[in-house]
């Protein structure tokens, strides 16, 4: 008989050819918004959802009582999903933790290079004033500089990667990861101040979660160089934006690039938008068509285990951050510092 899977947003022509092969029936929703998917629960009452941007608190869940089975996270991210209410309604919950990991870090990658070469103000300046943009413009390279990654998993080890192409010192903080499993290159760092003290880059690779939420606060800004910028492609809440938007506005360091923001959509009015020394791109790390592919199947996989009675290759961890097992030993890198003058 198969499934029906309600689908809020797009879902890639393979996945979806994958889904209506073994049997499935796909209802396209109303739209992504959690009030319209609620809407579509209580139409279609759908064993499985494929769900992208939109938030999954526990109205969904009761909602979709008794019918719903599976919810896969279209990504890597699972902080806007109820996982207690999830348990309690029976839900099992999948996601897709490697599709986008290479898309997000070559984003961090970006945001680290306009910033580094001062990309607002070249544009701002090109028609004003061609030369002053060209030889005025304050610029600087990433070779040889350091760059200090906060949370080294599939996203976070693939920047690492990146930057030590790029000829960076890398420093990495993962307290829940053995030295053994960073990447080769890196030096693993277990004191995280440390991080926001030596590092011309702090990169964030974190998930949202009681531990990370607003570890980046007046506090922290303020043991960064005056040089060193901030990147962030991981989720909104690991910063204080108000502390942030002090920092910069004041230059406490030198600016940020965000891929992502504590409220989505941007609010019009949000501070940190109208500095020149921030660049705020709409949470789009994992938007590539390649990343989107590989999320869309690795989605459709999932259902597609799950509805045979196979363990799932891809189940959101349950984990207790707050009680989970946390490492101490540490890794230098297997290669000399990188400097100014290694071409």
């Amino acid at each position: 008989m198969g499934w029906k899977i309600l689908l809020p947003q797009e879902l890639k022509p393979d996945a979806r050819k994958l889904l209506e092969e073994n049997g499935h029936t796909l209802i396209d929703g109303r739209g992504f918004e959690t009030e319209d998917v609620i809407a579509d629960m209580k139409e279609h009452q759908p064993d499985a959802i494929i769900v992208r941007i939109t938030k999954m608190p526990r109205a969904v869940f009761e909602a979709a009582a008794p019918n719903l089975k599976v919810l896969v996270r279209h990504g890597a991210g699972y902080d806007a999903v109820d996982l207690k209410a999830a348990k309690e309604f029976h839900v099992k919950c999948l996601y897709a933790p490697v599709a986008n990991s290479t898309s997000v870090a070559e984003t961090a990658l970006m945001h680290m290079l306009y910033m580094s070469r001062n990309v607002t103000r070249l544009r701002k300046m090109l028609t004003v004033d061609f030369y002053d943009a060209k030889l005025k413009t304050h610029m600087t390279t990433l070779n040889g500089k350091t760059v200090g990654i906060i949370g080294c998993g599939n996203i976070g080890s693939r920047t690492a990667k990146r930057c030590l192409a790029m000829e960076m010192n890398v420093l990495c903080y993962d307290p829940y990861k053995p030295a053994a499993d960073f990447p080769d290159g890196v030096e693993v760092v277990r004191d995280l101040e440390r991080i926001f003290r030596e590092s011309d880059f702090v990169s964030l690779h974190a998930p949202n979660t009681s531990v990370t939420r607003n570890m980046v606060n007046k506090e922290t800004l303020a043991m960064m160089k005056p040089t060193a910028f901030l990147i962030n492609t991981a989720r909104g809440a690991l910063v204080n934006e108000a502390d942030l938007y002090e920092a910069c506005k004041e230059h406490v360091i030198a600016g940020a690039g965000l891929d992502a923001i504590a409220h989505e959509p941007i609010l019009p009015d949000m501070p940190l938008a109208s500095l020149d020394n921030v660049l705020i791109t709409p949470h789009v790390g994992g938007n590539t068509i390649e990343a989107a592919m590989r999320a869309s199947y690795m989605s459709a996989l999932g259902i597609v285990e799950m509805y045979k009675g196979e363990e799932p290759t891809w189940p959101i961890p349950d984990i207790d951050y707050e009680t989970a097992e946390q490492y101490t030993d540490i890794k230098k890198p297997d290669r000399k510092p990188a400097g100014m003058y290694d071409y």
